[in-house]
């Protein structure tokens, strides 16, 4: 089993930046690929971004390439998304979510574990 705990999040104007960070504990977090996705109001949870095993790869979705950042700390087994240039269309739940596997994934189904949500609203 892992527990992922997700902090940050929170109100900001467009244009702006926030940053959010997954903690990971239990089994073996560190040998697995992690992945932020989002859903808003009346949507579908989406991919936003995602990190193997190692920090070698990383992938983004097209909507937010460029303006996102995923990164992992293996000494704190924490995974964090910076985003900046926030839009107003950024506004969602994120969750974070871990793999059984090393590889990084944009597929929902691939993960097995996931973090509560947490709110981002970007304000225009």
């Amino acid at each position: 089993q892992v527990q992922l705990v997700v902090s940050g999040g929170g109100l900001v104007q467009a244009g702006g930046s926030l940053s959010l960070s997954c903690a990971a504990s239990g089994r073996t977090p560190s040998s697995r690929a992690m992945g932020w996705f989002r859903q808003a109001p009346g949507k579908e949870r989406e991919f936003v971004a995602t990190i193997s095993r190692t920090g070698g790869t990383t992938s983004y979705s097209d909507s937010v390439k460029g303006r996102f950042t995923i990164s992992r700390n293996h000494a704190k087994n924490t995974v964090n998304l910076q985003m900046n240039s926030l839009k107003p269309e950024d506004t969602a739940v994120y969750y974070c979510a871990a793999r059984d596997s090393g590889g990084a994934s944009f597929e929902l189904k691939d993960y097995a574990y996931w973090g509560q949500g947490t709110q981002v609203t970007v304000s225009s």
